[in-house]
């Protein structure tokens, strides 16, 4: 007798057998799984005229490195990441990229070795890559991001008294940036986000008589911006969107006074840290710089405008410190490049000092408090204080202007109307005219 009949050897039963292919499959599956690597969740592109960020986020930390190819045109960036697959959503990547993109002509990707995917990003002009990873905070998981800088950056002082020199023009019926054009797409998407509006150019400075007239700078901070949406409305509106379109609309107003200039930290939806904000202030000797922002708080019935000014003895409440908390963060969600620090400089980047005059500040928020109460109820009758870091710039007069609750349905319905938004640009303006009424400008820094 031969075979499964030969006596002694039982054939095992179909259940035994069944159960154990079942845990070698089961095995495989395990084993294999740790081999696939990190799963890519999503791709960002976030154009502007500062830079332009592009996102991956993943669920696993990642391996990259990168190197620039220059031996002939175009100029390609080169980016080797390890353990994730050549998946849809990275593949999408290549069509994130917007024509008008000021850095970046088109991407490739492949498959360059096995587990090894390879990004070919053609450049439109000489930059700084600066390639760094996140780990996990608030709504995102790692994130893989690749900040293209310009090689040279233009003078902002220089590009304000280009603008002034260059004299009144036509507005453009669309917005020009690529930013604003992405954001109008987004909107036809998405209705509850605005597309951002078209900033008029600066008049000339009025030819005036005396040392102590001179050009005024207002520097216009629109709040969050990018990967930091901030707070987010019922509805889905997102800060970031309300607060860019504000600051622009109150950019216009300013930029057709002929006493003044204006400079806005960012004229896109692209993140700038807060230090960045500051400094953009602070290298064009602003005189005012005000940053503009959409409350939100747990209970939906909080409602009202608020301005804020810096403190340095701790909030004048709980509800502005943790409103400081919260604003401060911003740099954790946006994305900032702390390894890019010298050690020193490092530990201040979320936590700036300085020896600002604050009773300017205070001074400057009560004029802008007086004419939001025209457009809007106030949440805090009285200027608030907290350690915002993006209103220490030193020898600047910075406020914070919340104005109304996106976490309330009635206000964030009216942050949405244009002609809302136009209100609350004229009453930040009305509010600015007032102050140098009463705090004319010293004879620093000469018209032009």
């Amino acid at each position: 007798m031969s075979g499964p009949d030969k006596p002694g050897l039982a054939r095992p039963p179909r259940r035994r057998l069944l159960k154990g292919a079942a845990a070698t499959v089961a095995l495989a599956i395990w084993t294999i799984r740790p081999a696939l690597g990190a799963s890519l969740l999503a791709v960002r592109v976030w154009p502007g005229r500062d830079y332009t960020r592009v996102t991956l986020e993943h669920d696993e930390p990642l391996k990259f490195s990168h190197f620039m190819l220059r031996d002939a045109p175009p100029l390609r960036l080169v980016v080797d990441i390890e353990g994730i697959g050549l998946t849809n959503p990275l593949k999408d990547l290549v069509g994130k990229i917007d024509a008008d993109d000021p850095y970046i002509g088109r991407i490739r990707i492949g498959q360059y070795r096995p587990n090894v995917v390879r990004l070919v990003i053609e450049l439109k002009a000489q930059v700084q890559p600066q390639l760094y990873q996140l780990d996990p905070v608030g709504p995102y998981r790692y994130r893989l991001l690749f900040d293209l800088y310009p090689e040279n950056t233009p003078d902002p002082l220089m590009t304000l008294v280009q603008r002034a020199e260059a004299g009144p023009a036509d507005l453009p019926s669309e917005p020009a940036e690529p930013a604003a054009k992405a954001a109008q797409e987004r909107a036809q998407d998405h209705p509850l986000e605005l597309a951002p509006q078209p900033v008029p150019p600066a008049r000339p400075a009025a030819t005036v008589d005396g040392p102590a007239r001179r050009l005024i700078t207002v520097a216009i901070d629109a709040g969050h911006g990018g990967e930091d949406p901030g707070a987010i409305g019922h509805h889905g509106t997102h800060e970031k969107t309300v607060t860019l379109s504000v600051a622009q609309r109150l950019a216009g107003l300013i930029a057709q006074d002929s006493r003044m200039r204006v400079l806005l930290t960012r004229d896109g939806d692209y993140f700038v840290p807060l230090g960045q904000r500051v400094q953009k202030a602070q290298q064009v000797h602003a005189d005012l710089f005000v940053s503009i922002h959409a409350d939100a708080w747990i209970r939906s019935d909080a409602r009202g405008s608020t301005v804020f000014a810096l403190s340095e003895r701790g909030a004048s409440s709980a509800a502005a410190a943790a409103l400081a908390r919260h604003e401060n963060e911003s740099d954790l969600i946006g994305g900032v490049n702390l390894a890019k620090y010298e050690a020193p400089v490092r530990s201040v980047v979320l936590d700036l000092s300085t020896t600002m005059q604050i009773s300017d500040s205070l001074r400057f928020g009560g004029a802008v408090l007086r004419e939001l109460e025209h457009v809007n109820r106030l949440h805090h009758t009285q200027v608030e204080q907290a350690g915002f870091a993006v209103l220490k710039a030193p020898s600047i007069p910075s406020i914070l202007v919340e104005t109304a609750f996106i976490s309330n349905p009635d206000e964030e319905r009216r942050l949405r109307d244009e002609g809302y938004q136009r209100q609350l640009a004229q009453a930040i303006f009305k509010g600015i005219q007032r102050y140098f009424e009463r705090n004319p400008p010293t004879a620093r820094n000469p018209v032009g």
